[in-house]
């Protein structure tokens, strides 16, 4: 993942870059030119640390459409001679998924970029996924010539276009071309296409999928061993790790003991992970042992099989690690902050405390250690945990820890829970719904808002209603 720059946490800029919810208050209140400019630069240059987790685009959506903001911005960018020469989703997928949020709105300028974009821009996939749950049958029937001529008539055309329908996220586009007597040529290609989808199915289930290890310990040890000299090298440590619980039995526990002690990097990682999951006596020895390794791919096997451990001896040794400022006493505080009782809230709270103060507020490892301290219900974390909050670029992150403050802060619901109803995380909404005070004058008209908010989730919604059905008092 890129490291995008975000600004300080108490900017317009940074607080819409965060998604948090005191940027839409405070881009209100601002002069209209100021706010448009910073949320432009959010939607253009994406400001989320993982795409992957972190919710963006109906935030912005809907301050785009609260500033009633032109799109001239978002149709440059998307335009831009850029996307044909190296189509990016990275660089255009924000923004077209705000578009999506937007035509959903009713915005017919929204719809006609991403039609306009569906056929001629790069990242088309994209746009067309937006279109298929938004617009209807006559406009998406009328893309179909365009998109499907984006594929030359030549085999590996034809293998390019049954790849786009094998791999579309919305089917309805396609099974509309396919169907549409008034674009034969098109049709005819769409469901040949398809055709040869299904067909190049059956063919994977009756090839091979590939290389495999022999059947037994030294096979699949060497197996592991080899992905690392394959350029570029292929980590098979866990798929090795499942092979073994498959051919070891009593009689190799011996090699796999020396494997997991001072093997090579791959086979010693295997070896770990499958005496570790098999309940090995040894298992928190070798985990000691592997994880002061000055090898990585050892040492992230050790974390990684500590942190799957739940049993009593496990978490007794994990409270004798917790203190050390090393990786393995960070894994082993995550441990605790999982699976540990209330005796090891200082060890979890320590660690936090640490880890912020080493890593800053978006380091490796906090979002186990947030969620701890809020399942022990260690009051004391209630600063570090508000520090947290208004300084991670990480939504995921600040929602995890708004989930603990509602545990630790009695301040919470009037404070954090109010402007968390503005929040671009779902969760959050939802914890917003169910905690924030209906002291601030705010909170109940926001409430309406996302109760009539055909965009909102399922989830946010009933928690909103739910909320309002009770008089709007907080539970």
């Amino acid at each position: 993942m890129f490291d995008p720059d975000i600004a300080p946490s108490g900017s317009l800029l940074g607080l819409l870059q965060r998604g948090r919810g005191d940027g839409p208050l405070h881009a209100l209140a601002a002069p209209r030119a100021e706010a448009l400019a910073a949320l432009e630069q959010c939607v253009l240059r994406d400001p989320r640390l993982d795409w992957r987790v972190e919710s963006r685009s109906l935030y912005y959506a809907r301050l785009y459409s609260d500033l009633e903001s032109p799109l001239d911005g978002i149709e440059q960018h998307l335009f831009h001679p850029d996307d044909l020469l190296a189509p990016d989703e990275h660089r255009c997928g924000l923004a077209l998924s705000v578009l999506g949020h937007l035509a959903g709105y009713g915005r017919r300028d929204a719809l006609h970029l991403l039609r306009r974009y569906a056929a001629t821009g790069g990242c088309w996939e994209w746009a067309l996924d937006e279109l298929a749950v938004r617009d209807d049958e006559a406009g998406l029937r009328s893309l179909g010539p365009a998109v499907v001529a984006r594929f030359p008539h030549t085999p590996e055309g034809e293998a390019e276009l049954a790849r786009a329908v094998r791999e579309a996220y919305e089917p309805r586009p396609w099974q509309l071309w396919a169907e549409d007597t008034a674009q034969p040529a098109t049709a005819h290609r769409v469901r040949k296409a398809a055709e040869q989808v299904s067909f190049d199915r059956w063919q994977r289930q009756m090839r091979s999928a590939g290389p495999t290890p022999g059947w037994s310990v030294a096979a699949v040890l060497e197996w592991a061993q080899q992905g690392l000299a394959r350029y570029p090298a292929v980590e098979r440590d866990q798929a090795a790790a499942r092979c073994l619980a498959a051919v070891a039995g009593p009689e190799d526990h011996a090699e796999l003991l020396a494997a997991a002690r001072q093997g090579p990097s791959a086979a010693r990682a295997a070896a770990l992970r499958h005496l570790t999951d098999r309940g090995d006596p040894r298992r928190l020895d070798l985990i000691e042992s592997a994880a002061v390794s000055p090898d990585d791919l050892v040492v992230r096997a050790a974390l990684e099989a500590l942190e799957r451990l739940r049993d009593d001896e496990a978490l007794d040794r994990a409270r004798g690690w917790a203190a050390r400022t090393d990786p393995l006493g960070s894994a082993a505080a995550r441990l605790l902050a999982r699976h540990g009782g209330e005796q090891d809230a200082d060890h979890v709270l320590g660690a936090l405390r640490r880890t912020v103060q080493t890593g800053g507020a978006d380091a490796d490892g906090l979002d186990a250690l947030v969620e701890g301290v809020g399942r022990l219900s260690a009051c004391r974390a209630a600063p570090v945990l508000r520090h947290i909050y208004r300084e991670t670029s990480s939504s995921h992150l600040r929602g995890t820890a708004a989930g603990a403050l509602a545990v630790t802060d009695p301040g919470f619901a009037a404070g954090f829970a109010v402007e968390c109803l503005w929040d671009c995380e779902e969760s959050t909404r939802e914890l917003a719904a169910h905690r924030a005070t209906s002291g601030d004058v705010r909170v109940l008209t926001q409430l309406r808002r996302l109760a009539a908010d055909p965009a909102e989730e399922a989830e946010v919604q009933t928690a909103v209603r739910g909320r309002l059905s009770s008089g709007g008092t907080s539970r």
